[in-house]
């Protein structure tokens, strides 16, 4: 029996090419006959861009599109001071990790500064967030002796074939392996404690031991429960009893996206042994990589091989060094929160006025909104693929999130301000007046 396909989250369906300009039929065809199927395509028009620039992507005819979304580029678009130091490096030296370079000693020092672990850590690089978890996972089953690991019941942490056994946002073809335990989604009503709780107990009844508790701070592709701050904070201790480590995951809330904090983690006032972070640390290039407690790494690194060939390479340190730098100059973080706020109170004030969207959440900038039908009261994703579409329409990039694909997501590049808040806003309200109409 063919097993169902997972929720496909604002995806295009290829049904409706024939709606579509013949220039963008005849390379979606391209792309298909080069690409294959697995890989898909957002919004019912796809957009090709040729460029971009701070807050904005352009598309072939020079029409800007404000981009709400994308989390990679966090000091934005083709960000001139990471642009050159690029170009400086790439001119001067790539070679790999073996070699004496000041770069990656400096940066990891850098790196390291931001962190509040409970003791001495260590960074080491990789090439990207699926890297970064799955040398994560070794570590902790090396360390511990113990194979269980603890995720939310719809996460995403990679692509490896360790980590797809480990994120049921994939769908029910990509089966979770047995030593996989699943725990509720913060959300409002649920003991997450009690949940962790009860997943190490059941572990332990089919004799298997913790060997980590692995989540995103900002649980995104839960559909983004953030709050309320500090409510991870017990989770630690009662995965240090089963003799696990606490694992998170920082490739979405990390480098200053929530604002109050650099990581997410800190919001909840808890201290990993293990912080994985990607995306956005080399503002689009492939740069990734750990920081762990120094007593978990020790028996590892002396005894379990690790080389990455491109894992901090010169040229990704150099914009990983560039993004830390612009982060500090540009005052990053602090605009991450106000504007965040500001964006949060405007979403939160056209909800109160819509029968078609109803909880906003958030943290900086990173916001989820709840779409349901205004006729049940239900989560709707095909309420929120019209305003997902209806955005796109208005060159307003958002997408969608969350089991049943209803959450908008609104995660925007770090130097998104306040005027951007308001052609988001305006855009908001444009197409939910459009979609008042749309019943399901």
């Amino acid at each position: 029996m063919t097993e169902p396909a997972p929720v496909m989250v604002n995806g295009f369906d290829g049904s409706r090419a024939g709606d579509l300009p013949p220039a963008t039929q005849e390379l979606i065809r391209r792309r298909d006959r080069a690409l294959g199927p697995a890989y898909r395509l957002f919004y019912d028009r796809p957009v090709s861009f040729v460029r971009g620039s701070g807050v904005h992507l352009y598309d072939a005819e020079g029409n800007a599109y404000l981009d709400a979304y994308n989390n990679v580029p966090c000091v934005g678009h083709s960000h001139p001071h990471v642009t050159e130091a690029v170009a400086r490096q790439l001119a001067t030296l790539n070679t790999h990790t073996r070699y004496l370079t000041d770069g990656l000693v400096s940066y990891a020092e850098r790196l390291l500064a931001t962190h509040d672990l409970a003791s001495p850590a260590n960074a080491m690089f990789t090439c990207t967030g699926s890297e970064a978890n799955d040398l994560a996972l070794r570590i902790a089953r090396h360390h511990t002796g113990g194979t269980g690991v603890i995720v939310t019941a719809n996460a995403y942490h990679g692509v490896t074939a360790a980590l797809a056994e480990l994120s049921p946002s994939l769908g029910p073809n990509v089966p979770l392996g047995p030593h996989v335990r699943v725990v509720p989604a913060p959300t409002p009503g649920v003991n997450f404690t009690a949940a962790v709780a009860w997943a190490v107990s059941d572990l332990e009844r089919h004799g298997v031991r913790l060997a980590g508790f692995l989540a995103d701070s900002v649980f995104s592709s839960d559909g983004v429960f953030p709050d309320p701050a500090g409510f991870l904070a017990p989770i630690p201790e009662i995965v240090h009893a089963a003799g696990g480590l606490y694992i998170a995951d920082e490739v979405q809330a990390g480098f200053a996206r929530t604002g109050s904090h650099m990581w997410g983690y800190q919001r909840h006032g808890l201290a990993p042994d293990i912080v994985t972070m990607g995306k956005p640390m080399g503002n689009g290039l492939p740069v990734a990589g750990l920081v762990a407690r120094q007593d978990v790494l020790d028996d590892f690194g002396r005894n379990a091989r690790y080389f990455n060939t491109f894992g901090g390479n010169p040229v990704s340190v150099a914009a990983a060094a560039a993004v830390l730098d612009v982060l500090d100059a540009d005052a990053l973080p602090a605009n991450a929160a106000a504007t965040g706020a500001y964006l949060k109170d405007g979403v939160a004030g056209i909800a109160a006025g819509s029968a078609v969207l109803a909880d906003v959440r958030g943290a900086g900038l990173y916001l989820g909104v709840d779409v349901v039908s205004p006729s049940t009261g239900e989560p709707s994703a095909e309420q929120a693929s019209a305003i997902v579409n209806g955005m796109r329409e208005r060159r307003v990039l958002i997408s969608a999130t969350g089991p049943r694909g209803h959450v908008l997501k609104i995660r925007p590049p770090l130097p998104f301000r306040p005027e951007h808040a308001d052609q988001l806003l305006a855009a908001l309200s444009d197409v939910l007046a459009d979609v008042s109409s749309f019943r399901s």
